[in-house]
């Protein structure tokens, strides 16, 4: 307006116009914002998490570890523009303690399927001149060049890619990466993957990339997908099934605080995939359900497989941490729509009990 008075909407990367002048948080607010997240882990059952970490979050971590608060194993990834500091000071994949660990960069390929921003091969079905916003460093080449440079250096990739070309490009560059730079056990992520071309499901196979996929996602967004790329596109969104059986290593999370932290809502979803307007009773694609099972391993061994963690934690076996948690119901054994009635009534955490129903 003339006024000066701003009317419209900030889409994804344009919030940094605001938040650059937000005041910072100090100490205490941060560790009080810490904590109080331990305590919404601690409720649904989550003793890891692997987190996207901007500024003063690192720093917090260690000042809760520091005081024996820390009350899940953080693995923590940078914005893949600080991958240089990461270099200088020599970090690589699994750096810390086995509660915080560093030597990951996250990166952006494109944007939202909410806000319209995902990257699409075709237009939304809404906005026919649209096909979605790939992020500035795509475009003019820093996130090749910063990929490049941190796998070189052993720094494990996590690029965020929701649309079917973003995903498509991230896979180019990760070929890419793998026939210049030495082979090692890189373990590319691609996050989210929301929507797959029919062409790149079993190139995310071959070049053993990993999925990590927020399966509560499909419960919300699959109510609107339709409007916003038709009903075709849809039988490519979240392709849970389609991706176990091309034996691609399926990870799951929450993508919190967009959705809720908590993992047996994410469990009923890729299960049953209903959909939050009750509109699809058998499931939104239902070829693409998948078992109670993988999808429990999905939250657990695969995700720690997604961290270089397998040895250490995912499973119950003699040897690994003693990190688990005791549910009110079977969860094996109850019809999957109960599923999402079931709460957790203990969490352990370094064989210790840090949350109890009383």
């Amino acid at each position: 307006q003339s006024t000066g008075e701003p009317t419209g909407i900030l889409k994804d990367k344009a919030i940094n116009i605001v938040s650059a002048v937000i005041p910072t948080p100090t100490e205490n607010e941060l560790d009080e914002a810490g904590l109080t997240a331990l305590e919404e882990a601690k409720r649904f059952g989550v003793t890891s998490i692997q987190d996207i970490t901007y500024s003063n979050d690192f720093k917090t971590f260690q000042r809760i570890e520091n005081q024996n608060k820390l009350t899940c194993r953080i693995y923590t990834r940078l914005p893949i523009e600080k991958c240089e500091n990461l270099i200088d000071a020599e970090f690589q994949v699994g750096f810390g303690s086995d509660k915080l660990k560093v030597g990951s960069v996250k990166a952006f390929a494109d944007g939202s399927l909410g806000s319209s921003t995902a990257l699409f091969f075709e237009p939304y079905e809404d906005d026919p001149d649209n096909y979605g916003l790939a992020m500035d460093y795509v475009l003019d080449g820093k996130l090749e060049e910063w990929a490049m440079k941190s796998d070189l250096n052993k720094l494990q990739l996590s690029i965020h890619a929701i649309g079917d070309k973003a995903v498509s490009d991230i896979l180019d560059l990760f070929e890419k990466i793998q026939n210049t730079n030495p082979n090692w056990d890189r373990r590319f992520r691609l996050e989210h993957a929301q929507h797959i071309a029919d062409k790149d499901l079993k190139r995310i196979e071959k070049l053993n990339v990993i999925v990590s996929a927020q399966p509560y996602h499909l419960y919300e967004d699959g109510a609107w997908a339709h409007k916003r790329i038709g009903e075709r596109r849809l039988s490519n969104m979240f392709p849970f099934n389609s991706f176990l059986k091309n034996d691609t290593k399926l990870c799951f999370g929450s993508d919190w605080c967009v959705v809720t932290l908590n993992p047996i809502s994410g469990i009923y979803a890729a299960v049953t995939r209903h959909t939050v307007d009750g509109k699809n009773p058998s499931g939104l694609i239902p070829k693409e359900k998948i078992s109670v099972e993988e999808a429990v391993n999905c939250y657990t061994i695969n995700a720690a497989y997604a961290s270089f963690e397998e040895n250490e934690k995912g499973s119950l076996e003699p040897g690994k941490l003693a990190d688990f948690v005791v549910l009110s119901e079977n969860i094996f054994e109850i019809l999957p729509e109960k599923i999402l009635e079931t709460k957790v009534i203990k969490t352990i955490f370094d064989g210790e009990i840090i949350y109890e129903i009383n």
